[in-house]
């Protein structure tokens, strides 16, 4: 079978071979105040680091958010980048200073980053493959 096809009646997209550098961020704030964190992190960090240089387009591909029902106020960030030059564009110091200046005048509360992991591995983590569907789900 060919990429995006199935013997099955749902359509799928398969890529593998793609080298895009990963960003994950494990951060603990107090349980209550997790919603107040991630909305914040979308406006300041998702959105400006998206929009905020004035970038011709977003420089990631994607922005995930996981929680983990087992430890309340616990939320990992996953990033796609789609390339590390396209990454360094917004990691710059200044302009991440300024983002976390931000932010932390805004959410006042405790934040603690529990772990980079990219950074544990030498910001070697990559997206080799991908399998998602390409519709929307329907009723059976």
């Amino acid at each position: 079978m060919s990429q995006g096809e199935s013997s099955t009646p749902h359509s799928y997209v398969y890529v593998k071979g793609e080298r895009l550098p990963v960003e994950v961020l494990v951060f603990e704030v107090a349980p209550e105040d997790l919603d107040d964190f991630l909305a914040l992190d979308h406006e300041i960090w998702t959105l400006k680091e998206a929009f905020g240089q004035g970038l011709p387009r977003v420089p990631f591909i994607s922005k995930e958010v996981w929680l983990n029902d087992s430890k309340p106020g616990q939320a990992t960030l996953v990033f796609v980048w789609e390339s590390m030059e396209a990454w360094d564009t917004v990691g710059q110091a200044e302009f991440q200073q300024a983002l976390q200046a931000e932010f932390d005048a805004r959410f006042g509360r405790p934040v603690q980053l529990v772990r980079a992991y990219h950074e544990l591995a030498d910001m070697g983590i990559h997206r080799y493959s991908r399998f998602e569907r390409d519709e929307e789900p329907t009723d059976c």
